[in-house]
């Protein structure tokens, strides 16, 4: 079948929203976990707004004349982050998906991205195998954890809504963690009053963008995780992303009766520094 690749427009939310739903949704039900999308009008409005936002990039596959997968990259921050790559469920495995893949490493490579950067389902052996094949390296497993927030407190560990003052000290924190900033996540988390940050002996040690699928969050220590994740409103998506390699935050989690609902993998491409502190991670990275 002869696939074209064209950059992604807002017209195409429908079809890529219904795919998009369609193919996550046959890969979970095949290895009996839960769906990344609750219903097909969520991955539809999700993918709305990716493609009118100026800070993702999107392409599309098409076949015949008709959509048939789509992949998108985070442009934001100092690092690129991948995803979500979907094909329809009938021509999965017809090399479309490494195609819309290739296309943006393109990009990555055209905009000068230093490193790039994606999570993938650790069931999903095809995709790891795609994608370790393609040259990115695993980083991480990572737990998906879910639960009743927790709505408590740490001693010596104040967390607050985020202000538009705090942006250069949160980016302080996260270059330290990560060796670079995530500040276009974080402004616009700040401007949607969903980021929040931790104080503790009188500094800035610690924040959230949220605590959820599509938020990531860097402290100094397990400590300031333990106050963000504690006094979050709600986990939101399907949950958080936690580094199973953390061991005490992990046993943490589980004290708190939060569960682990499936595990995930962190690969990289590029630039990576081995974190110098504590983070969760987002979907794309």
């Amino acid at each position: 079948m002869d696939t074209t690749l064209r950059p992604g427009r807002h017209a195409d939310a429908e079809i890529c929203g219904t795919i998009c739903y369609e193919a996550f949704t046959a890969i979970a039900e095949q290895h009996n976990f839960p769906p990344d999308f609750p219903a097909p009008e969520v991955a539809v409005d999700f993918l709305r707004m990716l493609l009118a936002h100026p800070g993702f990039y999107a392409v599309v596959a098409e076949a015949e004349g008709c959509i048939v997968g789509s992949n998108f990259l985070d442009e934001r921050s100092t690092i690129a982050g991948i995803g979500p790559i979907t094909v329809t469920p009938t021509l999965q495995n017809s090399g479309i998906g490494r195609r819309l893949m290739q296309a943006l490493l393109e990009r990555v490579a055209q905009r000068h991205f230093p490193g790039v950067r994606l999570v993938q389902a650790a069931y999903h052996s095809r995709s790891l195998s795609l994608y370790a094949a393609l040259g990115f390296t695993i980083r991480e497993p990572l737990a998906l954890m879910q639960g009743t927030p927790l709505q408590t407190t740490l001693p010596g560990y104040a967390v607050r809504q985020a202000t538009a003052d705090d942006l250069a000290a949160c980016n302080r924190v996260c270059a330290h963690v990560h060796g670079h900033d995530r500040s276009g996540e974080l402004r616009e988390a700040i401007d949607q009053g969903t980021a929040t940050v931790v104080e503790h002996d009188g500094r800035l040690t610690g924040y959230a963008t949220a605590i959820g699928f599509f938020a990531h969050a860097v402290g100094e220590s397990n400590a300031e995780l333990q106050a963000l994740i504690g006094a979050a409103p709600a986990y939101q998506g399907p949950g958080f992303l936690l580094p199973t390699r953390n061991t005490a935050l992990f046993r943490w989690c589980l004290a708190q009766r939060l569960r682990m609902v499936q595990g995930m993998t962190l690969m990289s491409m590029g630039l990576y520094n081995e974190p110098a502190g504590v983070f969760l991670p987002s979907i794309l990275y």
